[in-house]
């Protein structure tokens, strides 16, 4: 074990954890936000309102990430109203390329996560809020969303961490995250064994810090289910 490659190369390495972060933390906002439309309309009763955001989380939970982000990055160059766009100096980076598709697979499973959540709150509630004269908007607003989040916190901590691990499939579009920026050292320094290492404990170092906010948030959140001390 050449424990002075790992010195040496340990803050490119944080480099390249730094550019994982932005990537997860990015899309995990934007992801979140577009879940919670696609998660209200896939509990719809309305076969008519609930059809499209099914096909949407069907196809991307059902396909690869990888593949998503092949669609997007060489995908989109292929047509030529996408080139003439004035999106066209985002969408050709592949930095932007990788936030858009790694949204839009988050946006999928966390939609579902949501669709769940808010089908397991008990009837008595919602009816109760029916009594109480609250319209829907109202109702979503004040309970059902609410108490969906409170459920939720677990499932979407996990998928952050997925998502976290997810994310060294960008360096496959030459985005020098964690794993690009690893295999980036290797190949100036035949160490595999010594930088891979280090980059999956650094790995692991994330994976903690986001299980321990999320533990955080869960406890904060949902206090009011702990038992009253007599």
């Amino acid at each position: 074990m050449d424990f002075d490659v790992i010195i040496q190369y340990f803050p490119r390495l944080l480099e390249g954890a730094w550019t994982t972060i932005q990537l997860v933390v990015v899309s995990g906002i934007i992801g979140s936000l577009m879940a919670v439309p696609i998660g209200l309309a896939r509990h719809s009763d309305k076969l008519w309102i609930k059809a499209l955001p099914y096909a949407y989380i069907f196809f991307f939970r059902g396909t690869p990430l990888l593949v998503q982000i092949f669609l997007v990055y060489y995908g989109l160059s292929q047509f030529d109203s996408v080139k003439e766009s004035i999106l066209w100096p985002y969408l050709r980076e592949p930095y932007w390329c990788a936030i858009i598709a790694f949204c839009l697979n988050t946006s999928a499973y966390t939609a579902e996560i949501l669709r769940g959540a808010l089908g397991a709150i008990p009837k008595g509630e919602v009816e109760a809020s029916k009594v109480l004269g609250m319209g829907k908007a109202l109702m979503y607003r004040r309970i059902l969303l609410p108490r969906a989040f409170g459920m939720i916190v677990p499932a979407y901590g996990n998928e952050i961490i997925l998502m976290l691990k997810g994310s060294a499939l960008a360096s496959t579009i030459t985005i020098l995250d964690l794993t690009g920026m690893a295999r980036t050292i290797i190949a100036r320094t035949y160490t595999p064994i010594e930088i891979f290492l280090s980059a999956g404990l650094i790995y692991l170092a994330m994976s903690m810090l986001v299980i321990w906010v999320f533990r955080f948030i869960e406890r904060r959140h949902n206090e009011y289910l702990k038992p009253i001390d007599s």
